[in-house]
């Protein structure tokens, strides 16, 4: 790969996931929920910075990235006998929790006895030098420094995903395939407002090529396609669908000029494009420049995308299985490769197509992509309990597993052909 192919592999992937996970994170935040990190990409840190009490990471591995949420298995435990140093606000809440054995700038040092930062928020136990008992009252806004320095908000309850309402959750989980499908729409658009001109795919012809068969026949520009041997068509795609399926043989063309129908026999000519044998009458799609008509097309490429790529869906489960069906990230690289050859435009469209991939992949009912997730809260927002949690813990694993090992497979397969 070029270096330039890897800058718009970088850039693709990175605008895929980012959007991805940016759905969650803000829906998370909006719902009260504690996010601990938005990670771009897997396995080890290359780049972090911490703010608003969440980490943002950039990890090595371009296989995806994970908003991390406070939940009932990542609180904080303060273990009996503990000494740390305690920073406490005017109103005596602590406000800060530093780990570190030697920081006694950081505030007063304390001898834990008991601590509680789930529900009642509160650390019982010594000041050094002091033999009187204390309980005190912590900030549900205040930080933990671990022993490597980093800062961490403290997890109440009331923070934890599992304590959002279920609806919530669901609008969590929605949140990520619902942002690949704004992003595509974004690419869709700019896509429409970068060409010269666009085709609303309406079966209207935009030019009429001289001494080719359509103009031959008598067809003009802004005629507008009615039927094919009888045949009716509503889009230009429908019109070239069936010159294509006469395969050279004379047709007739029923076509609408100023109001009035007319009929045309047109006799398509054999060409060979590229090794391939086809057919033309030498006609092209009418083109617009307006605004609306951009809009127009954006939307109309971006439904073509969605529709390609559910088809694309439903045949994998409907038909005999194949790993050839699939691609990984191997396969995301080579294919932005090749539309990097192809053109600022190619790549725009491939990143379109990928982001509504990843959206309707993820909404798959499968455990522990974003669809499986929001089955079970569904189940537990309708049912008013939360599903089995060792039958959702089992299907997790299982889901994670396959996917783990279908990874695997797909990207083996991709290096072999690469």
């Amino acid at each position: 790969m070029s270096v330039t192919a890897i800058i718009a592999f970088l850039i693709v992937f990175g605008l895929l996931v980012s959007f991805h996970e940016f759905g969650h994170f803000i829906v998370a935040k909006k719902s009260g929920v504690l996010v601990r990190e938005f990670a771009i990409g897997m396995g080890p840190k290359i780049f972090a910075w911490y703010k608003n009490d969440t980490a943002y990471t950039i990890r090595l591995l371009p296989v995806g990235g994970y908003v991390r949420m406070a939940s009932e298995e990542d609180h904080d435990d303060l273990e009996a006998g503990q000494r740390l140093y305690l920073q406490q606000n005017e109103a005596g809440l602590v406000t800060n929790i530093d780990l570190r054995a030697d920081q006694e700038e950081a505030g007063f040092l304390f001898q834990i006895d008991q601590a509680d930062l789930v529900d009642a928020m509160t650390l019982t136990g010594f000041r050094y030098g002091s033999e009187d008992v204390e309980t005190l009252s912590v900030s549900t806004d205040a930080t933990i420094v671990d022993d490597s320095g980093q800062e961490n908000r403290v997890a109440p309850r009331s923070s934890w995903v599992e304590s959002a309402p279920a609806i919530k959750r669901v609008f969590i989980n929605l949140a990520g395939p619902a942002m690949n499908f704004i992003l595509a729409i974004i690419a869709a658009l700019v896509l429409a407002f970068s060409l010269s001109q666009v085709s609303l795919n309406e079966p209207i012809l935009g030019q009429v090529v001289k001494n080719q068969p359509a103009a031959q026949a008598g067809l003009k520009v802004n005629d507008k396609m009615k039927a094919v041997n009888g045949q009716s068509v509503k889009t230009f795609t429908d019109f070239a669908t069936e010159v294509a399926e006469q395969k050279g043989k004379t047709m007739t063309v029923r076509y609408e000029r100023n109001g009035q129908e007319k009929t045309a026999k047109v006799t398509p000519e054999a060409v060979t494009i590229s090794g391939q044998k086809g057919y033309r009458i030498g006609v092209v799609a009418k083109g617009e420049t307006g605004f609306g008509d951009r809009l127009e097309y954006g939307f109309l490429m971006w439904k073509s995308w969605f529709t390609q790529v559910s088809d694309g869906i439903v045949n994998l489960f409907t038909t005999t299985f194949s790993l050839n069906k699939l691609g990984g990230p191997v396969m995301l690289a080579k294919a932005t490769s090749t539309a990097t050859n192809q053109g600022f435009m190619t790549v725009l469209a491939l990143l379109g197509m990928l982001s509504v991939n990843l959206g309707l992949i993820n909404l798959l009912p499968i455990p522990p992509l974003d669809g499986g997730k929001v089955f079970l809260d569904l189940y537990e927002s309708i049912f008013r309990r939360p599903f089995p949690k060792f039958l959702a813990n089992g299907l997790i694993m299982v889901g994670t597993i396959a996917l783990v090992i279908l990874m695997i497979l797909v990207t083996a397969k991709d290096l072999i052909q690469f």
